[in-house]
Formats: C-alpha cells, sequence, structure tokens
C-alpha cells in the first residue's frame, strides 16, 4: 500500500485535468492524512472550475465579436512612473483560448505573470510591443506617447487584427475598428493578455537599469514614486531615464 507521503508527493505532481480521477482512487481510503489529501484535491477541483466560469465571462467580448478573424487586446503599463519607458502589449488569441488565470496584471503577483507571461507568448497567435523612451513622453507628454506605444505593438502584429478592444481609450490614427472598453483588463481575456506581457516586459526592462543605477531602487519600485525613490532622486539627480516632465516638483 502506497505511504500517506507518496500519496502527498503525486498530488503535487499531478497536471489539472487528472485531478478527478485522483480524487476517485483516493477516495475510499480512511486514513486521516490521505483524507486530507483528497480534500485538498476536491477544493483544487472547485477552484478550477469556478476559474473557468470566470474565465468565460472573460471571453464574453470576444465572443460578442466572434465575427472578426483575428481580435486584439491592446494595454499599457507605465503611465505613472517618474523614471522609464511607458510600453503597450497587443495580444491576439486564438479563438480556442483555454488559458485561465488571465486578469488585470495589477491584480496578479509577479510569479503568477511571470508563468502567465510564458504561457501568452506560446500560445497566442500573435504578439507585439510598443516602447516610448523617456525623453519622448517628455516631448508629446504621457497621453499622446501611450497611444504612440500602442500603434507600435498594433504594426508588429502578424497577421494585423481586424479589431481591436482597448482598455478604455480610442487610439488616434488607427484604421482598424476599436472597441474601448472601461476596466477593460479586468473584463477582456485579450486585454488582460496584453496587460500581463506589458507589465512583465517593463518590470525586466526596469530590473536591467537597477544594475546600472542602483541609487534609486528600480528592481523594486520599477520607476514609480516610492519615498525611497524620490530621496535617491534629491539626493544624486535624475539619470538619462527619468522623466523630466514628471519629476519637476521633486527636484
Amino acid at each position: 500500500m502506497e505511504s500517506a507521503a507518496q500519496i502527498s508527493e503525486k498530488f503535487k505532481a499531478l497536471p489539472e485535468g487528472e485531478l478527478p480521477a485522483f480524487v476517485e482512487e483516493y477516495r475510499a481510503d480512511t486514513r486521516k492524512a490521505v483524507v486530507t489529501i483528497v480534500e485538498r484535491a476536491q477544493k483544487k477541483i472547485a477552484a478550477l472550475e469556478a476559474e473557468k466560469q470566470r474565465m468565460y465571462q472573460m471571453f464574453s467580448f470576444e465572443r460578442q465579436y466572434s465575427d472578426y478573424v483575428y481580435i486584439c487586446g491592446i494595454d499599457e503599463v507605465g503611465r505613472g512612473p517618474l523614471a522609464g519607458p511607458v510600453v503597450a502589449g497587443a495580444v491576439i488569441l486564438p479563438k480556442d483560448c483555454s488559458l485561465l488565470w488571465l486578469n488585470d496584471s495589477k491584480q496578479l503577483s509577479e510569479k503568477k505573470r511571470e508563468e502567465l507571461y510564458d504561457c501568452i507568448m506560446a500560445e497566442a497567435v500573435s504578439t507585439g510591443l510598443g516602447y516610448v523612451a523617456p525623453e519622448r513622453i517628455d516631448e508629446i507628454n504621457i497621453l499622446q506617447a501611450t497611444y504612440e506605444a500602442m500603434r507600435e505593438a498594433v504594426s508588429k502584429l502578424h497577421p494585423q487584427p481586424d479589431l481591436l478592444l482597448n482598455d478604455a481609450v480610442t487610439i488616434p490614427k488607427v484604421e482598424i475598428k476599436q472597441v474601448p472598453i472601461i476596466k477593460g483588463d479586468a473584463k477582456s481575456a485579450s486585454i488582460a493578455a496584453a496587460s500581463i506581457i506589458a507589465k512583465v516586459t517593463r518590470d525586466r526592462l526596469m530590473v536591467q537599469y537597477d544594475e546600472i543605477y542602483p541609487e534609486y531602487g528600480f528592481a523594486a519600485n520599477k520607476g514609480y514614486g516610492a519615498q525611497a525613490h524620490i530621496e535617491a532622486l534629491q539626493k544624486y539627480g535624475p539619470t538619462p531615464i527619468h522623466r523630466r516632465s514628471f519629476i519637476k516638483n521633486f527636484i
């Protein structure tokens, strides 16, 4: 007979799709430790079912516009930081997409975002990223820079989309049909996916900048106005990646 420890290890390594069979196999085992493992498996099954229902709702806009062949979600990150670029993500998910856990990137842990980033990049029909540097943000303002980053992200998609699902905005100078959705990154799977790849990309970039400018804590604050960041800015002055139009009140 398998020990409870062996069953526990089996449970930990089990793919999600095999959980129901696991429960059936050990349901009759009355050992207390095994009963606890089976209960954990049942809770995980229930959580997965709830997540599938949530994701069904997250694809409601994609179903609504299902006559379009390539539907692209688009979102940006980095409007508010004092340093670093604004980054836009654009994602075309397959019609039969089965990804779970997609959500507004701010609602996810860093670990979960990293996991989902890999899944999105592997499963998406196409992805695109757009960057606008701090000096350009200073030149044209953050809203116009956001639009510019979004246009760049869309331009990198192959194939080009038939429809854009946008997080709240309508992007100027884009001829593709657009549907702005308020809080879209929490309502549309495609926009959520775009939010995740943009957030992970920008966060990774700010970690790299932290190695170049370690005094500012970019790995931790990602360029946002954390107190330690502001204090470093006042002590050392701005770096080449600071947005001069954003830091006027701090230096």
